[in-house]
């Protein structure tokens, strides 16, 4: 029984250091997915308009959500989201805070398929709600497919009106789409595993209690290259 105990105890000390790595490295993975998204969207003209990302609060970057079922469809996937820096998003874009997407939908699916999706954030209110609890789109805050274009279109009264533009990016077509009755919540499990330590969303976010971790650079670096400064104002 002593030669029992004393093989065990060496594997579960190796098990209690490498669990939390691996879940680490999942999260990291996941934010430099974010990145790549961003990036590829942002680099290509006629996706999101200008005037649009630059009058952003914050960006939800959700890489490859999973549609499934047949009958009841539904949606589940994670990622990211990231705001300007400051208590009124007017500083440079900082640290991501980890998101959950869950939704469901009734109607006639045809299998899975992966998706991306970007949320935009276009007040200061629905940013400030959905780092505090579990956010439903079009409920607790107006939804809308976001207008796709760097110019055409920008305008539009929906977008000017909705305080969330919607968009999705499947086998390289890039659309707004609607995700009215979805939910959005903090993933601070996940916040814990990517920054080795039980931090809130909110306290990554609007004070900035951590640093831009290294998987985040590209996606903050693109962000702050293609909309430096918060135009919401003008």
């Amino acid at each position: 029984m002593k030669d029992f105990i004393k093989a065990v105890i060496p594997l579960a000390l190796i098990a209690s250091v490498a669990l939390p790595a691996t879940a680490q490295k999942k999260e990291q993975e996941r934010v430099e997915n974010a990145g790549n998204v961003v990036k590829e969207i942002m680099d290509i003209p006629d996706n999101v308009p200008q005037s649009i990302i630059d009058k952003a609060e914050c960006v939800v970057v959700l890489p490859s959500v999973l549609k499934f079922a047949f009958v009841f469809g539904g949606s589940y996937g994670r990622g990211v989201m990231i705001c300007r820096s400051g208590e009124d998003f007017q500083g440079p874009w900082g640290a991501p805070s980890m998101m959950a997407l869950e939704g469901g939908s009734f109607g006639l699916q045809l299998g899975g398929q992966a998706t991306d999706f970007v949320l935009l954030l276009m007040s200061e209110r629905s940013a400030s709600s959905i780092l505090s609890s579990k956010f439903k789109l079009g409920a607790d805050a107006s939804a809308a497919a976001g207008p796709v274009g760097r110019t055409a279109a920008a305008e539009t009264d929906v977008a000017m009106r909705a305080e969330i533009l919607t968009y999705s990016r499947a086998r390289g077509l890039f659309a707004g789409v609607s995700l009215t009755g979805s939910t959005l919540r903090p993933d601070n499990d996940a916040n814990k595993a990517l920054y080795g330590k039980a931090i809130h969303a909110k306290d990554i976010v609007l004070k900035g209690a951590v640093p831009i971790p290294e998987s985040a650079k590209l996606l903050v670096s693109t962000l702050n290259q293609h909309s430096p400064k918060n135009m919401s104002g003008k």
